[in-house]
């Protein structure tokens, strides 16, 4: 299968390796770019596969809970320019559908769209086309997520990521829990964790990790008979870094998010339990106006071929 300029390019900024690397991997993967991703962590060029592709709408992702913190909501809303999004009409728009959700409890953006807006007698879809009109640019509501209980929530950047936590707990109420809530929002926009537990990771994806990690110490010249050793060493390390509650906390690197968490419950005498997040980054996995890069790599690559 062949591969383009393109293909390059999105394969240099899902591992952050060089262009003929990813050149040759797409080679001897046949143009497959998950194989080329596995062929450049086999050779240690690539130490993990970004989780989303490159970061490239424009827009919010906004998170927000009613007044007593019992219903929580995270929803990522793109504009055509990081001009509009930081305007106060779109951002008056983007809190009217937050409290939409809030309030209604909408199954879907669909079901979203056709919901009186908060505080309106207009719909959502209604008042979205009324603001494309006013402001003159494209605006998508393009997902949201809406949780029920104990939910803290943060939004890091002015808009850049919006997470949101779901705690069960009976200390929601106390001086300190809402500090603590915060925290773990935080440590999820900081380091982006894939899952809660190590419960949560398919058996598929610690086999996939093996493959790779024994492929990587075989290229390294480790012996066989440690490799296994090694492997599993390196699977508890997946853990530490991919699911949240085996995460090092990021105030504190001396005890871990689940450490952390029992620490709060003792002090304030009661229990604590992260039961799923929410992490929305603004325009994850959707491309933006294409710059010149595909084009410079193209011509990269027809002056190597010669």
């Amino acid at each position: 299968m062949a591969f383009t300029a393109q293909d390059v390019k999105t394969l240099r900024e899902k591992t952050g390796c060089g262009m003929m690397d990813c050149k040759k991997a797409l080679t001897q993967a046949d143009g497959n770019m998950d194989a080329a991703i596995d062929i450049l962590r086999e050779q240690g060029l690539a130490k993990q596969a970004k989780k989303a592709s490159r970061i490239a709408a424009e827009g919010v992702a906004y998170a927000a809970t009613n007044a007593d913190a019992t219903v929580g909501v995270v929803v990522e809303i793109n504009s055509e320019t990081d001009f509009v999004a930081k305007n106060d009409d779109f951002m008056s728009f983007v809190k009217t559908v937050a409290d939409t959700i809030i309030e209604k409890n909408p199954a879907d953006v669909d079901a979203l769209l056709a919901e009186k807006a908060a505080d309106s007698d207009m719909t959502v879809a209604e008042l979205l086309q009324e603001k494309v009109l006013t402001i003159g640019e494209n605006i998508k509501i393009r997902r949201f997520a809406r949780y029920e209980g104990a939910v803290a929530t943060y939004i890091h950047a002015g808009g850049k990521i919006g997470v949101m936590v779901n705690f069960e707990t009976d200390v929601a109420g106390k001086e300190g829990f809402a500090e603590y809530g915060k925290d773990i929002a935080m440590q999820i926009a900081a380091v982006n964790p894939s899952y809660l537990q190590k419960s949560d990771v398919p058996d598929e994806v610690i086999e996939h990790e093996k493959a790779i990690m024994t492929e990587q110490v075989i290229n390294e010249g480790k012996p066989e008979a440690i490799a296994q050793k090694i492997v599993l060493g390196k699977i508890g390390k997946y853990y530490e870094e991919n699911c949240l509650v085996n995460q090092a906390f990021v105030k504190d690197n001396k005890m871990t998010v689940e450490q952390y968490t029992a620490k709060v419950a003792k002090d304030l005498g009661g229990s604590i339990k992260i039961l799923g997040f929410v992490r929305f980054e603004k325009g994850e996995g959707l491309e933006k106006r294409s710059d010149n890069l595909a084009d410079e790599v193209a011509k990269q690559l027809a002056e190597s071929s010669k």
